[in-house]
């Protein structure tokens, strides 16, 4: 059966316990305030659920994550990044990004980015814990993506294009910027085509549990109610701006990090 988790205290089942069919789902209950969503990416586990669904939580065996100085970036990337008049921000609209992502798709009926989830994620990120990066073009808000980065690890959520290969260029930024500062790793969750074509591969749940315990061992998880000491990346979201300022008649809201 599955776990039913109560609102207290903050604690998850051992992720070893998780289902074989559906893959991955450990737990269903507790809730999304900032303890327990720390804690969970802490030990390599991610709500995920619909509209009318109650809270589930996973944490999926194989793992897709991309390590920093393995992405791949094609022929065809490599001169959309050169020609394609983008400019890259970190941290400028994480509210924008969020409303994007949330956005429904032409091949989905629905979002699990749910109004409960977009306002967790925006109080985790006035905590200093989540991080968006946007894409823009034009002073328009083209694509990007947002997560969770604890230490040298990026949590990816989503991300989003409005034109061609902006989700792409924006993780194409994070990676390169992440190699060069002392990134390690960036959980893409499940395994896609379109993450894989980008150098993304999948690993055993135990060693990626290895990584977070080696990378993440600093970070306490929650006494009750109270979020764990949150690490810092060990990059900087400003470093990924390609122009010191906003982009001219950039729109979207969220917390600028100086």
């Amino acid at each position: 059966m599955l776990p039913w988790l109560p609102e207290h205290p903050v604690h998850f089942p051992p992720v070893g316990t998780a289902l074989d069919d559906p893959g991955g789902l450990l737990a269903a209950g507790g809730n999304l305030s900032p303890a327990w969503l720390l804690t969970a990416y802490r030990h390599g586990i991610f709500p995920w659920y619909s509209e009318g669904q109650p809270i589930l939580w996973w944490s999926p065996d194989p793992r897709m994550v991309l390590f920093p100085d393995e992405i791949r970036v094609r022929r065809s990337l490599a001169k959309r990044l050169r020609n394609g008049g983008f400019a890259v921000t970190g941290d400028r609209a994480f509210d924008a990004v969020v409303d994007a992502c949330a956005a429904p798709r032409h091949d989905q009926p629905g979002t699990w980015i749910t109004d409960e989830m977009a306002t967790a994620y925006g109080r985790l990120h006035e905590l200093g814990a989540a991080h968006s990066v946007e894409v823009w073009q034009a002073g328009e808000l083209v694509g990007g993506l947002y997560g969770i980065a604890l230490g040298p690890v990026f949590f990816g959520e989503s991300m989003f294009s409005r034109v061609p290969d902006a989700s792409k260029v924006a993780l194409v930024a994070l990676a390169r910027t992440m190699a060069a500062e002392g990134g390690r790793l960036i959980d893409c969750q499940m395994h896609t085509a379109h993450l894989s074509s980008l150098g993304a591969r999948d690993i055993a749940r135990v060693e990626f549990i290895g990584y977070l315990e080696q990378w993440l061992d600093e970070m306490p998880d929650a006494q009750g109610d109270v979020p764990g000491a949150i690490l810092p990346p060990a990059w900087s979201f400003a470093r990924l701006d390609t122009a010191r300022q906003m982009p001219p008649g950039a729109r979207g809201g969220g917390r600028l990090e100086q």
